[in-house]
């Protein structure tokens, strides 16, 4: 069963107002007239696809461009992923529509509910495969000549047995490197630690130490000066001569009124003036004994406070902090492992992991070397059909790092014409003959490939006669396993269509639309012979191309 794009419907899409267009199983045909709007159909079907429009497709004077595309048939596969994204289906079909705004905007729809322009465009890329002239470049491109090869090879429960332990492999070299370099860190860390307890714990410190520290080297590098005018102090207060002498004196004088009012009040003030400053006189005198001249300690005193001064500056704390950062270093210290064992382990693992990878991905290259051999032999064979006998094909298939393709970097290599070696393509290929090699791939390839719809735009691109006749056979070859949709300019390649469908440009007075419809028998003579010998066509070119026609069927 094929499932295929059933119908494609088009409203205000640059010069087509409105268009359905149907389409069936086995090669669909599109021709019609230059610039009557052929690449304007394929944009179409890549804004339903999910690729990126412009608004500049948008119908002048209309306010937006509407395409809308409607699948039956839909295989298991398919249907699964639509369960898996959440998309309601009924009967095996699905509708999937596209608006582009004249302003810019857009919206897509699945089964009329909006959805995403990403999530249409992996839908789409399960539906309908659009080879045009810009996808020669995969032939171009070396890398993705391996992903060819192994399409062709259909080499699924290998690659996928490969990637799996591959996957095993890298995660388990990264979670090996970041244990590593948990470790690293963690190292780094123990140093750090121990140079903070090493430092901060050879002082010794207390809290507050350095406030004390510096209140007493205050005092003793002043201890001389404080002593001399401690020692004044006490002189004035209670020597030879003394303010105590002088009060007692005056308290002498006035001692027969001390029984009269209001002298008795004041005699009793000088007695404990005199009393007072006899006490601080003598609390000087203690505070003068207890202080030292002591060189050693005021040194001492000095280093002690330079040193918790340096920790201070290098951490940027204050000394009760670096009391604390020393504790808690050593705390963190006690919290902290390193786990060789488990560095020892994962390591043994990855190197199992990479004997086991390598010896699958040596199975995967050994595969590859054989279906290299009968890829060559199948391309070639088409190759030949299509007009290109003297082709030589050749995989070269080389080893290298692991990845997650395997081991090989694979690339075609051919020569067009006898007797040359064989190059990479970029270097030696035509456009025609890019066009005709593609065509052999997709053909080698068409019943291993699951996405059920092909589209060609202008495959026939530098080719003409017997050439363009075998490409139109291949095309309905194709199309006996694929819905094959094709735009093209070449009799040869319409007159095999299953379904014909024409492009037909008309303008009046005000402005020019494109229309799409179905021809019938007459009408595909018509066009053949159009294509053949231009407008108006001769009898004598309607018969030829009834004939070519004929034959075809």
């Amino acid at each position: 069963m094929i499932i295929i794009l059933k119908e494609i419907y088009i409203e205000n899409l640059a010069v087509i107002k409105k268009a359905i267009i149907p389409l069936e199983n086995g090669l669909n045909v599109f021709t019609g007239e230059t610039g009557a709007g052929k690449s304007i159909l394929i944009n179409g079907i890549n804004a339903v696809l999910g690729q990126r429009i412009t608004k500049d497709i948008v119908r002048s004077g209309c306010e937006k461009a509407v395409i809308t595309a409607f699948f039956t048939e839909l295989e298991p596969h398919i249907i699964l992923k639509l369960d898996e994204l959440g998309i309601s289906h009924d009967n095996d079909e699905i509708t999937v529509t596209r608006e582009i705004s004249a302003d810019g905007g857009s919206l897509a729809r699945i089964n009329g509910r909006t959805a995403s322009v990403s999530l249409l465009k992996e839908i789409g890329a399960l539906l309908i495969n659009i080879h045009g002239q810009h996808d020669n470049q995969v032939l171009l491109d070396s890398e993705k000549h391996i992903d060819i090869l192994d399409l062709f090879g259909s080499n699924e429960n290998l690659m996928s047995d490969y990637r799996e332990s591959f996957r095993i492999l890298q995660q388990t070299a990264r979670k090996l490197g970041e244990i590593k370099k948990s470790e690293s860190a963690k190292s780094e860390r123990i140093r750090s630690l121990n140079e903070i307890i090493e430092e901060i714990g050879e002082l010794e410190l207390e809290e507050n130490e350095d406030i004390v520290l510096e209140k007493e080297f205050e005092i003793a590098n002043n201890a001389e000066k404080i002593i001399s005018a401690l020692n004044s102090c006490t002189a004035i207060l209670s020597g030879e001569n003394s303010v105590c002498e002088l009060i007692s004196e005056a308290e002498g004088e006035i001692t027969f009124l001390s029984d009269d009012e209001p002298y008795n009040q004041l005699y009793e003030r000088l007695a404990a003036a005199e009393i007072e400053i006899s006490d601080i006189s003598s609390e000087l005198a203690r505070h003068c004994e207890k202080i030292e001249l002591n060189a050693e300690r005021l040194d001492y005193l000095r280093q002690r406070i330079n040193a918790i001064n340096k920790l201070k500056r290098k951490y940027f704390c204050d000394c009760n902090e670096l009391v604390k950062m020393y504790n808690n270093a050593l705390e963190e210290l006690k919290t902290l492992d390193i786990s060789s064992e488990e560095i020892k382990k994962l390591a043994e693992k990855r190197d199992e992991l990479l004997k086991e990878v390598t010896e699958k991905a040596k199975l995967l290259s050994e595969f590859r070397k054989k279906t290299g051999e009968e890829f060559v032999k199948s391309v070639t064979n088409e190759l030949e059909f299509l007009n290109m006998p003297n082709v030589v094909l050749e995989v070269k298939q080389e080893h290298g790092k692991l990845t997650l393709n395997g081991m090989d970097s694979i690339e075609f290599l051919i020569s067009a014409n006898k007797g040359e070696q064989p190059k990479p393509i970029s270097k030696i290929a035509s456009g025609g003959e890019l066009s005709r090699i593609m065509l052999a791939l997709k053909s080698v390839i068409a019943d291993k490939d699951s996405i059920p719809t092909m589209i060609f735009d202008e495959i026939d691109t530098g080719v003409s006669g017997k050439a363009a006749q075998k490409i139109g056979i291949k095309l309905s070859e194709i199309g006996e396993v694929r819905q094959v949709i094709c735009v093209t300019h070449l009799s040869q390649i319409a007159a095999m269509a299953d379904n014909h469908l024409m492009i037909e440009k008309k303008s009046d007075a005000e402005r020019t639309s494109t229309s799409v419809y179905k021809l019938d028998y007459k009408g595909r003579v018509a066009e053949i012979a159009r294509i053949m010998g231009g407008e108006n066509p001769t009898d004598l070119m309607l018969k030829t191309a009834e004939e070519l026609l004929k034959a075809s069927s």
